[in-house]
């Protein structure tokens, strides 16, 4: 428990010779839940690395929360003492674009990070914070990176607009197809009534993922009634040459899985599934993020679209184009994957 380790850290300083000379560090995993609270603890006792990881992850239970323990130095510095170098306002964007890339969302009550982190919903704490911010919150969104208004954007913005409002939210235009986002854009504001900032920045990295593929979905269409087998068609181009195949299975996409895998010729275990509404209400922009695992070898892979299904399709053909980078470029095999 923190007593225990600050206790450690205090014990070592004394009594190891020459302790003043090197910087102590801290490395704490979260089995008990207790990683960021020892570690603070340390960083009170002498400490001034923390081993930490982005939304707080790692084996078992994860590390040490790097976004928690940052922010409790910065809230409580009267306490602490000392601070970190850290810049908070990339803590939010950060933290986004590691659940992205390894296909893992944040929790909604995840602390600091988490949807609901700055959420109210309780009538009292409503009227509290309209009358004054810092009555439930004692941090400002702001001050971690996430966006005062999400509400941004719609179908009559301009490409100026559009492009000033991917620089704000952190997103480097040079490595965007800016005209190709600003399309897909488009085509989602005649679908969404409401486009949202986390809708736009899924729209980039979906695109940003399709850049450079030896898979690519071409077309898909995909039929289900509650008196038949669900079957899907699924057309891919495959270096250049497209190539279509038909599939059934327990749902659409389900069907549509059994189709990609016959197309790419290989039947890898699906080892994780998962779905996301990235924004509120039925005509919400979707995220799926899979897991495969073939041979030893694991990869994710992610996919948006207001469709599910096709969002699904474009998680997998994602997955795929990531195992065969790494059949190209081999990486040490998974051994275990939690």
């Amino acid at each position: 428990i923190p007593e225990e380790f600050g206790r450690m850290f205090a014990y070592m300083r004394e009594k190891v010779p020459g302790a003043d000379k090197v910087i102590w560090s801290a490395h704490c995993h979260n089995d008990l839940g207790l990683a960021v609270a020892n570690s603070l603890a340390a960083v009170r006792n002498g400490a001034r690395q923390i081993e930490c990881t982005i939304n707080g992850i790692g084996e078992r239970a994860g590390n040490c929360s790097m976004e928690e323990v940052v922010m409790a130095m910065k809230t409580r510095r009267d306490l602490m003492g000392v601070q970190s170098r850290v810049k908070t306002q990339q803590i939010y964007p950060a933290s986004r674009l590691l659940s992205q890339v390894i296909g893992q969302s944040v929790p909604a009550n995840k602390p600091i990070v988490g949807d609901n982190a700055f959420a109210h919903e309780a009538g009292i704490h409503q009227d509290g914070v309209l009358k004054y911010k810092l009555t439930y919150e004692i941090m400002k969104p702001e001050d971690i990176g996430i966006p005062s208004n999400k509400l941004v954007l719609g179908k009559h913005s301009g490409r100026h607009a559009f492009t000033n409002r991917l620089k704000e939210l952190g997103v480097d235009i040079e490595d965007v197809d800016v005209n190709k986002a600003f399309a897909e854009f488009k085509a989602l504001c005649d679908k969404k009534k409401i486009v949202y900032d986390d809708d736009i920045l899924a729209l980039v990295t979906e695109s940003a993922r399709r850049t450079v593929d030896h898979f690519e979905l071409v077309d898909l269409k995909v039929g289900s009634s509650s008196k038949s087998t669900p079957h899907a068609e699924v057309t891919l181009r495959v270096d250049g040459k497209e190539h279509t195949a038909e599939g059934g299975g327990d749902g659409m996409v389900d069907a549509c899985y059994k189709a990609i895998y016959k197309i790419a010729e290989i039947n890898p275990a699906l080892e994780r599934y998962a779905v996301k509404a990235i924004t509120g209400g039925t005509d919400a922009l979707g995220e799926v993020s899979c897991m495969i695992r073939e041979n030893g070898v694991t990869v994710a892979g992610q996919g948006a679209h207001s469709d599910i299904v096709m969002a699904s399709a474009l998680a997998l053909v994602n997955a795929l184009n990531r195992l065969k980078a790494r059949k190209h470029a081999p990486l040490k095999p998974t051994s275990d994957v939690r």
